[in-house]
């Protein structure tokens, strides 16, 4: 592919995330203080803020693509008992297909894909990661699994790239 079709792909790919986020971004944000793109880019900057690497301010930034991309509308809602919608079942996994499929780097997809489980992992060794989240995030983490058990801790402090997928979630 010679490198002038390289650069209209990715100018593509960048003004169709950019489109999504747009669309979405004045959106609420599952009840919170803060819109989807405030959030979306608050993750950003904590991740620059704390020097993490590039791929890894990408995935804070875009790590709930799959909330608001177009294939989310074929993805159930978590209903919470009071009725509210407090998100779309496994956004994360959708997310990170979806940036696989546009060419993104394995580690961004990963990290993508993997902020929730570092939600679960995080609530558990954690209390006051915990106790700092909102409402919503706390109603949500009820039907993505619910914190950790203490198998599934000891299999995540396996896993080589566990700081950077917390990263992304702080």
């Amino acid at each position: 592919m010679p490198l002038s079709a390289v650069g209209q792909q990715t100018r593509q790919v960048i003004d169709t995330l950019s489109d999504y986020i747009e669309a979405q971004g004045h959106a609420d944000y599952i009840g919170e203080a803060v819109s989807q793109l405030e959030h979306s880019l608050q993750c950003a900057y904590l991740a620059q803020k704390a020097r993490a690497e590039d791929e890894t301010v990408l995935g804070a930034l875009l790590h709930a693509v799959g909330r608001f991309i177009r294939h989310s509308r074929d993805k159930p809602p978590m209903i919470d008992p009071d009725g509210n919608n407090v998100g779309i079942h496994s956004h994360e996994i959708l997310g990170e297909q979806y940036l696989r499929g546009l060419g993104f780097s394995e580690k961004i997809c990963q990290l993508v894909g993997a902020h929730v489980m570092a939600k679960r992992y995080l609530t558990t060794v954690n209390q006051g990661y915990y106790d700092s989240l909102g409402k919503s995030s706390k109603t949500s983490l009820k039907f993505q699994g619910g914190p950790f058990r203490v198998e599934e801790v000891k299999a995540a402090r396996d896993d080589p790239s566990l700081e950077e997928k917390m990263a992304v979630r702080r």
